[in-house]
C-alpha cells in the first residue's frame, strides 16, 4: 500500500523535472532592461515614471552592446527625449560600445539641432571614439559644411589625429577636393590649445 500511494508523488516529481527552467532574465526583467526598452519604444509614461523615482541612477545604464538611453535617442534624432534625459541626469559625454558620444552620433545622423543642444550642454567636441575619430573628423568625412562650421565655432580641434589613418580633420579636408567650402573652413581653422590627454581616445 505504501508503494502504491507513493507512485502519484513520484510521477508528479518526474513531471516537474521535465519542465524547462526559465532563466532569471526571462522570469523577471531587470530595471535597466525595462528602462532601455521603454526608451526604444518611446513609452513616455514608463520612462518618466522610472526617471522620476527618488535617487534614481538609471539615466546612464547601458545594455550589453554599450548603448545608453542618450545614444538611442541621438541616433533617432529625438529632441524631446534628449532634452528630458539631459534634465534627468544623463551624462552628455557617455560613450557607447564603440567609444562614440551622443555628439558623435548626432553628427552621424546629420542632426544639427541635436548637435547644438549637446554643445550647449557642454559636450566634449573633441571626444574621440575607439578609432580616434572626433565629431569634426566625421563631419568632414560626411562633407557636412554646416556641421563643420558649428563644431569649429565650438573650438573643435582641427589637428587632432585619429588612430585609423593617422590623419586630422584638416588633413581629410585637404585631401577631399569635392567640398571646397569645407576645405577653406579647415584651412582657416585656428590652432586649438590642447589640454593634457585630449589628443586621442581613452583606452
Amino acid at each position: 500500500m505504501l508503494i502504491r500511494s507513493a507512485r502519484p508523488v513520484l510521477a508528479a516529481a518526474l513531471v516537474a523535472l521535465a519542465l524547462p527552467v526559465l532563466p532569471a532574465t526571462a522570469q523577471q526583467r531587470s530595471p535597466s532592461s525595462t528602462f532601455l526598452d521603454a526608451v526604444r519604444k518611446q513609452d513616455g509614461n514608463k520612462v518618466t515614471e522610472m526617471l522620476n523615482e527618488p535617487g534614481q541612477m538609471i539615466a546612464n545604464v547601458k545594455d550589453d552592446k554599450g548603448d545608453a538611453a542618450i545614444h538611442i535617442v541621438a541616433r533617432r534624432r529625438d529632441m524631446l527625449y534628449l532634452r528630458f534625459l539631459l534634465a534627468r541626469g544623463a551624462n552628455v559625454n557617455l560613450e557607447d560600445g564603440g567609444g562614440n558620444t551622443a555628439l558623435m552620433l548626432a553628427v552621424e545622423a546629420a542632426w544639427p539641432e541635436g548637435v547644438a543642444l549637446l554643445i550647449q550642454q557642454r559636450a566634449d567636441v573633441n571626444a574621440a571614439n575607439r578609432g580616434g575619430e572626433t565629431p569634426l573628423i566625421r563631419a568632414v568625412q560626411r562633407r557636412d559644411a554646416q556641421m563643420v562650421r558649428t563644431l569649429l565655432e565650438a573650438k573643435a580641434d582641427a589637428d587632432q589625429v585619429d588612430r585609423l589613418a593617422g590623419m586630422t580633420a584638416r588633413d581629410y579636408a585637404a585631401r577631399d577636393t569635392r567640398s571646397p567650402i569645407i576645405g577653406q573652413l579647415l584651412k582657416d581653422a585656428p590652432k586649438v590649445a590642447r589640454t593634457r590627454g585630449a589628443a586621442g581616445p581613452k583606452l
